[in-house]
C-alpha cells in the first residue's frame, strides 16, 4: 500500500503528542470518494480526541480531522456523481489531517466557484451543525430568537451568518469574552452579553421583556443548564451539542413541564452515513446557494501548514481565534 503524509498522534495528551510522519494511504469503498486534500479544518472535537475523549465512531479514521477540501483523486465503483478532478468539500468521520481522505459519496458537496479551498474547508462540521441543531431539529423560525453561546468560535460565527441569511427579524443574542464582543457584533448580533462579568439568563430576561429565547445552542454543558433553562421561552427548546465544561447538573423537571420546554441533545458525527447523506442533501438545498453567490463567507482566524497542526491545536486551546483555524496541505 502506498504511503501519504499526516499528523499522527503519540498518545493522548497535549499538543505536543501531534507529529507530521507517514501513514498508509486510503482506499476508497465502492460508495466513497478518495480526496486529495488541500485544506482542513480544525473543530473543538479534534482536540477531544487527541486528549483521550471523543474516540471516532467505529471502522473510521484514527486521524484527526472532521472536514477537508480538496481535489477528486479516485472514486469507487458505486459513485455516480463526482468524477476525477472535481473540486470538493466533505464532512468526514475522521482522516481530514492527510495527504489523501475517503469521504462517502453523500457527504461531499461540489465546491462553490466563489470559494477558495481554505474557505470551503470550515463549511461542513461548522455550518451542518449549527444549520442541523438550530433549524433541522431546533425548528428556529421567522421573528423568533435565539441564544448562542461561544463567542467566537466556529460553529457560533457560522450560527450567526445563518439566522441572519435565512431568517427574518431574529434576534441573536451571543455570549462572548470581553475582548470578542465587538467583532461578535460586528458579525450580526443584536445583543451580546459579556459572560465574565454579567449572568446571561438575567441579562436574557431583561433585554426579552420576561418573555425568554425560542431557541439556544448550547455546547458548555453542566454548569450551563440551569442558566440555559431560565433563558427559554414558553416551548423553547435547548440544543445540547457540546458538554465542554461537565456532563452532570440538576434539572428542575416541574419549571421544564409547565413551560413546555424540550432539551435535545445532538452529536453528528455518531450518525449513520445514510442519515448525515440527508442532512447534507438538505443543507445543499438551502444552504449552499448562499456560500456560492458570497452571501455567507466563512470566517478565517488563522490558516497554518499541515505539519504545524500541533501549533494550530494551542491556538484552538487558548480561546484567542476568531473564525476558523485552517491547516494547508
Amino acid at each position: 500500500m502506498r504511503k501519504m503524509k499526516a499528523i499522527l498522534l503519540r498518545e493522548f495528551g497535549g499538543p505536543e503528542n501531534l507529529f507530521y510522519g507517514e501513514t498508509d494511504k486510503p482506499v476508497p469503498k465502492a460508495n466513497q470518494i478518495l480526496i486529495r486534500t488541500v485544506a482542513a479544518a480544525v473543530n473543538k472535537p479534534d482536540v477531544m480526541q487527541r486528549m483521550g475523549q471523543y474516540p471516532p465512531p467505529m471502522g473510521e479514521s484514527e486521524i484527526l480531522g472532521l472536514e477537508v477540501a480538496g481535489e477528486v483523486e479516485q472514486i469507487g465503483d458505486a459513485v455516480s456523481k463526482f468524477k476525477p478532478g472535481d473540486k470538493v468539500m466533505a464532512l468526514v468521520a475522521g482522516g481530514a489531517y492527510a495527504a489523501y481522505t475517503t469521504a462517502y459519496e453523500g457527504h461531499v458537496m461540489h465546491k462553490p466557484a466563489s470559494m477558495d479551498f481554505n474557505q470551503a474547508a470550515c463549511v461542513c462540521e461548522a455550518y451542518i451543525t449549527a444549520y442541523l441543531n438550530l433549524f433541522m431539529l431546533g425548528a428556529l423560525k421567522h421573528d423568533q430568537s435565539v441564544l448562542l453561546h461561544g463567542g467566537g468560535g466556529g460553529v457560533n460565527t457560522a450560527a450567526i451568518q445563518l439566522c441572519r441569511n435565512l431568517l427574518s427579524n431574529c434576534k441573536i443574542f451571543v455570549t462572548a469574552s470581553p475582548g470578542k464582543v465587538d467583532r461578535v457584533k460586528e458579525l450580526g448580533a443584536d445583543h451580546v452579553i459579556d459572560y465574565q462579568n454579567q449572568s446571561f439568563a438575567d441579562e436574557i430576561k431583561s433585554l426579552t421583556e420576561n418573555r425568554g429565547v425560542d431557541v439556544v445552542l448550547d455546547h458548555i454543558g453542566g454548569p450551563y443548564l440551569e442558566s440555559n433553562m431560565k433563558s427559554l421561552a414558553v416551548g423553547g427548546t435547548l440544543m445540547q451539542i457540546g458538554v465542554s465544561e461537565g456532563v452532570k447538573a440538576e434539572l428542575n423537571l416541574a419549571l421544564m413541564m409547565v413551560k413546555r420546554q424540550r432539551i435535545i441533545g445532538s452529536v453528528l458525527r455518531s450518525r449513520s452515513i445514510d442519515e448525515k447523506a440527508r442532512i447534507i442533501e438538505k443543507f445543499t438545498e438551502v444552504v449552499l446557494p448562499k456560500f456560492a453567490d458570497s452571501s455567507i463567507v466563512p470566517l478565517i482566524s488563522d490558516v497554518f501548514p499541515l505539519e504545524q497542526a500541533a501549533q494550530a491545536h494551542k491556538k484552538m486551546e487558548s480561546s484567542q481565534h476568531f473564525g476558523k483555524i485552517v491547516l494547508e496541505v
